[in-house]
């Protein structure tokens, strides 16, 4: 296929590549169909939706795409356990991980038992004292005082810690979705979709959305005993935060999820979200991104460098004092968190390059980074080179490490691959994002094996010379209505990328900086003009071209938001890439 604009090579090294002929064809017909503009027909096409398919695609419902929670290994025995303590009114401990699918998840259950008048026992361990899943300590003490604990988002692997918890008297119930081992722990029941006896159907769920199914199934135990449960509905917008912060595919099942718990959550009935959403000065009802690149990483600041149950409190609380503390306290904690963050990026930028970043794998590792961040410069590499990458926060003769991935590659596999190979201490995950723990004298092996075993799977074939759009528009034809109905194709995240556009042949009108190496512009063109802005691009090539643009012909690639900034509702392109207009 022929560059699209003739853009072989962009502002950023990237050859862009448009919508191909079948593409195009379908996406007529689509829009013939639904009566809309041919660019969100063609958006559509992209995404997979047929024709016939469309309308039922734009108004995804539960109803229609929740499965059976029975269909889940042990979800029956997990609900009837669950149904019967709030029945009983028993002690119930609840051990959740500190990011924001533990978070969420934990919410979910503390929100259901409170409705059956149950008050649980939370327990949301350190990481940087207890690390990651249960550990013996804090599983014997929930057991001293609890006769029934769920492990949420963790525990698929965590063998000894649930024994400790069996021999102290308690039952425990686990309900996650990171890739299980070839044993079980013992626990009385073990609800993951991604059991290696589970056939995969539903193993794009997150620990939230699985938790949400049991909370399903246990309300129907309840319902067969004459008994109802509580609400589930006004649960989503929690499911809807996990889902999308998770990089869950945003697909079946989970893109019914999101969208009804956007719904939810615009009704602002969560003290903590409304808070949290007002700390983060948000104008407008949470989108699928805010949830991803707002909401979510101020709830995993609470993880990542502060006080880690913050982000639970903040979910399950109705008290909206409590709320608004609690939101203060977390915004204060992810300015603490970008500021570590920067530090380490910079130096893992700098050892990336400097290592080579062609190949399937990038990494980076150092004495004395703080692991809170570990996860999310990954995840900034990751983003930059366009393949998996790994951080690695040593301390000594170990070190903990993030991996993030890219879409159809699951390094999940992988990383629990290494462990069974002895190269790591432990590890695992699931396909796009894992952890891993490895003693520095096999680092450099054990990232070697690692790149290796990413490669049979493609990682780095294609690279960041490839942009994929969905089409070119003029400033003119990019409006605030045509965001409106791209929106109501969402909402996007992994495996359903958010609609690419290039504004082509276009003259900045002006170019100015904007806070700490963002940059904002005016361009002008065909039947108008569009404001644009570019974040976090100081010190890169996209900086240079678009702040030396003064005069040129750009065509400009990004993504169309709705600003709504002083009362005046416009498109907005957000700028990731440039290129002259030849």
């Amino acid at each position: 296929m022929d560059a699209f604009l003739n853009v072989e090579r962009s502002a950023l090294g990237r050859r862009w590549v448009g919508p191909g002929a079948e593409t195009e064809r379908l996406g007529l017909a689509i829009a013939q169909r639904l009566e809309a503009p041919e660019m969100v027909g063609r958006v559509l096409a992209a995404r997979g939706v047929a024709p016939e398919a469309a309308a039922a695609y734009l108004a995804p419902t539960l109803r229609e795409l929740m499965p059976d929670p029975s269909a889940l290994r042990d979800m029956d025995l997990a609900a009837d356990r669950l149904a019967r303590a709030a029945r009983a009114g028993e002690t119930v401990g609840l051990f959740g991980d500190y990011d924001v699918d533990g978070a969420a998840s934990t919410a979910l259950l503390v929100r259901w038992l409170r409705a059956m008048g149950i008050a649980a026992k939370v327990h949301i361990p350190d990481r940087m004292t207890e690390g990651y899943g249960p550990n013996v300590p804090a599983m014997r003490a929930l057991a001293a005082e609890c006769s029934l604990i769920l492990c949420l988002d963790c525990g698929t692997l965590a063998h000894a810690p649930i024994a400790a918890a069996v021999e102290g008297g308690a039952e425990v119930l686990v309900i996650d979705h990171h890739l299980g081992g070839e044993t079980l722990p013992p626990a009385l029941a073990v609800v993951n979709p991604n059991r290696q006896d589970e056939s995969g159907e539903h193993g794009a769920l997150c620990a939230a959305g699985v938790a949400f199914l049991l909370l399903v199934a246990a309300n129907r135990t309840l319902r067969a005993q004459g008994v109802a449960g509580p609400d589930l509905m006004g649960l989503l917008d929690l499911v809807a935060l996990a889902t999308v912060a998770d990089v869950a595919p945003l697909t079946g099942l989970n893109r019914a999820l999101v969208r009804q718990g956007l719904k939810v959550m615009a009704r602002r009935d969560r003290p903590g979200l409304a808070a949290l959403a007002d700390a983060a000065r948000l104008a407008s009802a949470p989108a699928a991104y805010h949830l991803g690149y707002v909401l979510g990483p101020r709830i995993n600041a609470a993880g990542r460098i502060g006080a880690s149950e913050l982000g639970t409190r903040l979910l399950a609380t109705d008290d909206p004092h409590e709320a608004e503390a609690l939101a203060e306290r977390l915004e204060e904690l992810n300015r603490e968190r970008r500021e570590v963050e920067a530090g380490v990026l910079d130096a893992a930028l700098m050892q990336a390059e400097a290592r080579g970043v062609e190949g399937p794998l990038v990494w980076a590792a150092a004495q004395g980074w703080h692991p809170g961040v570990a996860g999310i410069v990954a995840s900034r590499l990751k983003e930059r080179f366009d393949r998996p990458a790994v951080v690695v926060a040593l301390a000594g003769e170990q070190g903990s490490g993030s991996c993030r991935s890219v879409p159809g590659v699951d390094i999940g596999a992988d990383v629990a691959a290494l462990a069974a190979e002895g190269l790591i201490v432990k590890g695992g995950g699931h396909r796009m994002a894992a952890g891993l723990t490895v003693r520095t004298e096999s680092l450099e092996p054990a990232m070697a094996r690692l790149a290796e075993r990413l490669a049979r799977q493609g990682a780095g074939r294609s690279g960041p010379q490839d942009l994929r759009l969905d089409g070119a528009l003029s400033p003119g034809g990019a409006t605030p209505d045509l965001v409106e109905m791209l929106e109501a194709a969402g909402p996007y995240g992994a495996a359903s990328p958010a609609p690419r556009f290039a504004i082509a042949g276009v003259r900045a009108g002006y170019v100015k900086p904007m806070g700490e190496g963002h940059l904002r512009m005016r361009l002008q063109g065909a039947g108008g003009s569009i404001d644009a802005v570019a974040f976090r691009v100081a010190d890169t090539p996209l900086h240079a071209a678009l702040a030396q643009s003064a005069g040129a012909v750009l065509h400009v690639a990004g993504r169309l938001e709705t600003d709504d900034w002083g009362g005046r509702r416009r498109a907005r392109l957000r700028i990731e890439d440039a290129a002259p207009a030849r």
